[in-house]
């Protein structure tokens, strides 16, 4: 994809001799801080955002068998994929558990699974097991290459005159340059509207964000990323996911499961419960009527008191001019208006995105 001795260079001297104002993200994927949170957000959501994702997961997938070999391995179609098209997929474990909600960007000679940081050692043992005789070679680029997020409506405008033609489906992605700089340019819905991932050799990721801020971009920190992301309905393995949870209670069928493929691992779970026709809760978004932001974990109460849900993580949704919540709540009391009460105040469900 890019030079593959680029990050032999050293990340901080390359952050040095670009003369880029830019910080390498703290552990969760995001530089911390840029400034004011709230013109952050507005530059991310009605502007032109640029944020650092350099932690973020990347695992390639090259050989002949490629496609095959992860098809059976997850529950989205990655056989009908072409170059230059991508999906959403669960990784599972044999007994139907989520192990990662993953991107999956198909490219002409490979396939990149793209997630949150701090997984790529997880997800390799996962596959490397399964990996028998199939023509198919793994690698953590991790490390590697590195990410940047820029999101907004003008991004199209920034990036075109940079890139060329831009991919326009969602998790549509091209190889191209970038400021001089090879990269995978990916269109990705993570915070709204639309958004693109650049991806590149870590050291080249000082001269990209350069060129990005020039162009008209917005630096942008941990916390606007926070606050779009969960406006825009897009749930984090890790916060909001874990391997406690079945692939339906996440409530992404339609991007992320098919229900004709064929077996894949964990497939005997997910059919059973789609031949059930329902799941005991779901992650929905729930708005709180008071100031209080709740803490991740706060109990949801139905009107009789019984707990039924709870917050996985929070914001301040400029949009609701309220805090706004992911958080799983039981099936009786999870469609978009149905009212909870919580330690914080009263609650609403509410549809998401916003």
């Amino acid at each position: 994809m890019m030079d593959a001795t680029c990050h032999e260079t050293n990340w901080k001297e390359s952050l040095s001799t670009a003369g880029a104002v830019f910080a390498p993200g703290d552990s969760t994927g995001e530089a911390l801080h840029f400034g004011n949170a709230r013109e952050e957000y507005a530059a991310l959501t009605g502007g032109v955002g640029l944020a650092d994702f350099s932690h973020r997961t990347q695992i390639e997938l090259t050989g002949a068998d490629r496609q095959t070999f992860l098809h059976n391995l997850c529950t989205n179609e990655i056989r009908r994929l072409t170059a230059g098209t991508g999906c959403e997929a669960f990784l599972c474990n044999a007994q139907g558990h989520v192990l990662a909600l993953v991107n999956v960007f198909c490219g002409a000679a490979n396939l990149v699974i793209e997630t949150v940081p701090g997984v790529g050692a997880k997800l390799l043992a996962h596959l490397d097991r399964y990996l028998i005789r199939e023509k198919v070679e793994l690698a953590d680029r991790s490390e590697s290459w590195a990410e940047l997020l820029l999101a907004g409506p003008g991004s199209d405008a920034i990036l075109q005159p940079l890139a060329g033609d831009l991919p326009q489906q969602p998790l549509g992605n091209v190889l191209t340059q970038c400021a001089g700089v090879d990269v995978s340019l990916r269109r990705v819905e993570i915070t709204q509207p639309h958004g693109y991932l650049l991806s590149a050799e870590r050291c080249e990721l000082p001269k990209l964000w350069q060129a990005l801020l020039q162009a008209g971009a917005r630096p942008c920190g941990s916390a606007a990323v926070e606050t779009a992301r969960i406006e825009a309905g897009t749930p984090y393995f890790g916060p909001d996911i874990t391997d406690a949870n079945l692939p339906q209670e996440i409530a992404r069928d339609a991007r992320a499961i098919s229900f004709v493929k064929g077996c894949y691992i964990g497939q005997e779970t997910v059919a059973r419960l789609d031949a059930l026709g329902h799941v005991n809760r779901t992650l929905v978004g729930v708005r709180f009527a008071g100031a209080e932001l709740p803490a991740a974990g706060t109990d949801l109460t139905d009107d009789s008191g019984k707990v039924v849900g709870r917050v996985t993580s929070a914001t301040f949704s400029p949009r609701l001019t309220a805090p706004l919540a992911f958080a799983y709540v039981r099936r009786e009391t999870n469609t978009p208006g149905a009212k909870l009460g919580s330690s914080v105040g009263s609650a609403e469900v509410v549809a998401l995105p916003i």
